[in-house]
């Protein structure tokens, strides 16, 4: 019996070792400050991921509507556009800036001004379909 319960915390263990959740590091958050008729503006910041996994939405009581999105450029053509998914490759820091990709907040509820510290939920999935989130705090800095 005793050989048993051991084989049995030893495959519990190993369970565990498999299951265990990537760890996704958030720095230097930071959100656009807007101006009082301003309904729109930009959250930016570093992710870093122990694993694989895939940033694939963002939520925040500060607008009605959060989304991720990447803003390119084709010839003289800047272009920006909601994407359904970023990933973040293990170890691989992903910088999220003005120019590349971004959490956008559009219909805003208030102006966010210089000081506040804009809470925002993103989302993330690892290569087996397990969704987790994380909050995180933005510090608003000046518009211009």
């Amino acid at each position: 019996m005793k050989r048993h319960l051991k084989s049995w915390c030893v495959a519990g263990f190993a369970f565990v070792a498999v299951q265990a959740w990537a760890e996704v590091t958030v720095t230097q958050a930071w959100v656009r400050g807007t101006v009082p008729a301003q309904k729109a503006t930009g959250a930016f910041m570093n992710l870093k991921s122990s694993e694989d996994v895939k940033l694939v939405g963002a939520a925040s009581p500060s607008a009605k509507i959060v989304e991720v999105h990447e803003m390119t450029m084709s010839g003289n053509v800047m272009a920006m556009r909601a994407v359904d998914d970023v990933p973040l490759p293990a170890g691989k820091t992903v910088e999220f800036k003005p120019g590349g990709y971004h959490v956008m907040l559009v219909e805003l509820v208030k102006p966010l001004v210089k000081g506040d510290k804009g809470p925002i939920t993103l989302t993330f999935v690892d290569k087996g379909g397990k969704k987790s989130t994380l909050e995180i705090k933005a510090e608003v800095r000046p518009h211009n």
